[in-house]
């Protein structure tokens, strides 16, 4: 049984929202579940999905013991950008969870993924993360290499390793930034009070994110980062500790915003490597998700 006492500042959030941003390993879908059977309840009551919790609630969850997933091709659409016969370079959709994992057995991108190679995927992933190079967080969109052998898969690791690989994102975050350009270079570790999260920590490992500004919104920045480490939610971190949350991040910062968005306004745009097999250099682009443009086009006509 997982217990929760919401603080002041999460209040008035959805409760499968405020639980999902809480407990990583539980997806929106099985909170929602876990609702129905009555296994979540607040201070001893059951509630819909729809509730917001008020600050002092006592949420008790009672969570399913872990299954084995079996791992299975599912036909999901998701946006090629490059393919070979060595890798695969997606745009991974927001809201899609990379890997499968307890309270997300399918639906993730490595199911879609193994629809669309079959058997030419890098087994050094392991059975539920075969060919998978490198992550993005759940609600973050945008780029991902995706090996189909272990050469590539073994070469492409290195270079990421080595810091070989650009990765630029595009983000909407909370704020007037003050500065055109800076460099955040603060360690990052789990963070003490809540081992879901990561935080800003001197004996955390480095992490660098570089910055710069693209308009600004008054009320909002918009940003293109890149970042020189690939620490675990390293640009939230980062942004939430200088004041400037991400967008609807329900982690580092509250969620809330005036344009209801459900997840942090991040997006890897733009990746720039050596190709691990002909050594080409590749430069590729992801599109900026609808949702995103919509709230740009908005606030461009605001302002």
């Amino acid at each position: 049984m997982k217990e929760i006492i919401v603080d002041e500042i999460d209040q008035n959030t959805r409760i499968d929202l405020y639980i999902s941003s809480k407990i990583n390993e539980l997806s929106r879908t099985t909170i929602k579940r876990l609702l129905e059977e009555e296994k979540i309840t607040v201070n001893g009551k059951k509630c819909k999905a729809s509730y917001k919790v008020v600050f002092g609630d006592k949420i008790q969850i009672e969570i399913p013991q872990a299954k084995e997933i079996k791992l299975e091709a599912q036909d999901i659409p998701v946006p090629v950008i490059y393919e070979d016969n060595d890798i695969i370079v997606v745009n991974k959709p927001k809201g899609m969870v990379v890997h499968p994992a307890n309270g997300n057995p399918d639906g993730t991108l490595v199911n879609a993924i193994l629809a669309m190679c079959r058997d030419s995927l890098s087994g050094i992933g392991g059975e539920i993360r075969p060919g998978i190079v490198h992550r993005l967080d759940k609600d973050t969109s945008g780029l991902l290499i995706v090996a189909k052998n272990d050469i590539a898969h073994i070469k492409m690791s290195k270079e990421i390793q080595e810091r070989k690989v650009i990765k630029k994102y595009i983000a909407l975050v909370k704020g007037n930034v003050p500065e055109d350009e800076a460099t955040i270079d603060m360690p990052i570790g789990r963070s003490k009070t809540d081992r879901k999260k990561m935080a800003i920590d001197i004996n955390g490992k480095n992490a660098i994110t570089h910055f710069k500004v693209i308009k600004r919104y008054g009320k909002y920045t918009l940003l293109e980062l890149k970042i020189y480490t690939g620490r675990t939610h390293q640009i939230r971190v980062h942004m939430s500790y200088i004041g400037h949350p991400v967008v609807g991040d329900m982690v580092y910062s509250n969620g809330k915003n005036e344009f209801g968005v459900e997840g942090q306004m991040l997006h890897a745009r733009y990746l720039e490597f050596n190709h691990p097999i002909t050594n080409q250099i590749l430069k590729l682009e992801a599109p900026i998700p609808e949702y995103f443009k919509k709230v740009i086009d908005l606030l461009d006509r605001k302002n």
